[in-house]
């Protein structure tokens, strides 16, 4: 980092027109940054079913089963692979941080969290985007993330905000095939909906935004533009019930938590006041008089 500092040259992953409007609010590019973090993976929880055995059975009304949410914890649910992949995600952004900083950069634009297999096992989280600064504004103790396009971050700053990091909202839902799910998915059932996964895909999505107002809330800011909310659903043959299935949902959210550095957008806009003329014509001749008198 200091020989790229000192060699007076920067590289981006800007596009030219991202450039362009980057400097178009007062920032340049510093450099391309990179954090990444290797993680084996091993004990993820979610080893029992999740939720088989929710209810007492009966003859008449057999037990159905319960949606096992990441962060409510309980049996079968994925907590420590959840927990997992925030600290593996926020290692990897810490050190593309600690990379902008040692080239003198304010901020990190067009961030890009992506997740890899690597080749001796284990998945590299990485984190790459490029460093910005704002020449002869002093530096800042904690620079900001964001995985907003350099249209867009410019689009905010004009807008009267700016980023101040990368929010996470990571919920993994699992939830058992019940009696009355394997009988809605039956061909003999119609169209008819599956409750039972229409409550999985809910609870995991509720989460994950719980998650990510949590982590909007941990950094201090105001809200949250969200960029990616990607859903992604497997199922596997249950762990405690032969022939038996389970679904599960992992839902991760990733945005940028915004702050307000102008009062109003609207009050710097505020037009003045519409004068309005009365289609009355002696109104109007009083109205002049009056205009006149004032101007005496």
């Amino acid at each position: 980092m200091a020989e790229i500092r000192g060699s007076g040259t920067w590289g981006s992953a800007l596009t030219a027109d991202e450039f362009a409007a980057v400097r178009s609010v007062g920032f340049e590019p510093a450099g391309q940054v990179l954090g990444a973090a290797v993680y084996n993976i091993g004990y993820t929880g979610g080893y029992g079913c999740p939720g088989a055995w929710g209810g007492y059975s009966y003859a008449w009304a057999p037990a159905t089963a319960r949606t096992q949410v990441s962060s409510r914890g309980g049996y079968g649910s994925f907590g420590p692979l959840v927990n997992t992949m925030y600290e593996a995600r926020r290692k990897a952004i810490s050190r593309m941080v600690a990379e902008c900083a040692e080239l003198g950069g304010h901020g990190v634009v067009g961030v890009r969290l992506t997740i890899g297999s690597f080749p001796s096992g284990g998945l590299e989280f990485k984190a790459i985007g490029t460093a910005i600064r704002a020449p002869g504004a002093r530096p800042l103790r904690h620079p900001f993330t964001s995985d907003l396009s350099g249209q867009d971050f410019a689009k905010l700053v004009h807008s009267g905000w700016m980023a101040a990091g990368l929010v996470l909202g990571i919920s993994i839902a699992a939830r058992h095939d019940d009696w009355r799910t394997v009988g809605q998915t039956r061909w003999s059932s119609g169209n008819a909906e599956v409750t039972g996964w229409t409550e999985l895909v809910n609870d995991a999505r509720h989460d994950a935004r719980q998650q990510l107002s949590a982590d909007v809330k941990r950094m201090g800011a105001e809200g949250v533009v969200v960029a990616s909310m990607d859903v992604r659903v497997r199922e596997r043959e249950c762990p405690a019930q032969e022939g038996g299935r389970d679904h599960i949902i992992e839902a991760v959210n990733i945005g940028t938590a915004i702050v307000r550095f102008k009062n109003s957008h609207s009050e710097r806009n505020r037009q003045a006041p519409l004068a309005i003329m009365s289609l009355d014509p002696q109104r109007r001749q009083a109205a002049r008089v009056d205009i006149g008198q004032n101007r005496r």
